[in-house]
C-alpha cells in the first residue's frame, strides 16, 4: 500500500502525534519512512546580529538542533525495527509547505504525514496553514495529524 512515507518533522506535540501515526502505517504497510525538518533561517534574522555572528553562530546552531531533533526520531524509528532516513533542508524563503512538497516528489513519497495546529479564523490568515497548503498541492495522500486535546 505506502512503501514511501515522507514525515515532516519539528519536534512539536502535533509533529509526535503525525510521527506516532507515521509509525503505525509503516508497521503495518511495511514502509520505509522519511523524516524531514526544514530550517527557516530568515525566521531567526533580528538585523542586530552581525552577519559573521549569525553566520558562524546562530545558523550553525539551528542545523545542529535539527539533527540532534531528527537523530532522537530516528533513534525512536530505528528501535522499532523500520528503515529510516533523514534530512535537515535549510529554506531559502520558500514556504515549509513548498518544499515538503517538493520533497514528496523527490523522493516519491506515497503518502505524506504531517501534524497540524487546527489554526481557525484570525489565526490562520496571521500564520498561515503549511498544512492544509501541502494537503492542496501535493501529488501524493497527505494524512493530516491534529494534536491530542
Amino acid at each position: 500500500m505506502y512503501e514511501r512515507i515522507l514525515v515532516p518533522y519539528d519536534g512539536s506535540p502535533t509533529s509526535d502525534e503525525a510521527l506516532d501515526e507515521a509509525l503505525r502505517l509503516a508497521r503495518l504497510c511495511s514502509s520505509r519512512l522519511r523524516l524531514i525538518h526544514v530550517v527557516d533561517p530568515l525566521l531567526y534574522i533580528t538585523g542586530f546580529e552581525v552577519g559573521a555572528v549569525y553566520a558562524n553562530e546562530i545558523l550553525p546552531g539551528l542545523l545542529a538542533a535539527g539533527e540532534a531533533l531528527l537523530h532522537k526520531a530516528r533513534d525512536r524509528i530505528e528501535a522499532q525495527g523500520l528503515a529510516v532516513e533523514s534530512e535537515v533542508i535549510q529554506s531559502s524563503g520558500e514556504r515549509v509547505a513548498r518544499i515538503i512538497v517538493e520533497q514528496a516528489a523527490l523522493w516519491k513519497a506515497d503518502l505524506i504525514v504531517l501534524g497540524t495546529h487546527g489554526r481557525r479564523g484570525v489565526d490562520r490568515v496571521l500564520m498561515g496553514s503549511d498544512a492544509e497548503l501541502v494537503a492542496r498541492t501535493a501529488p501524493v495522500p497527505v494524512l493530516l495529524v491534529r494534536a491530542r486535546a
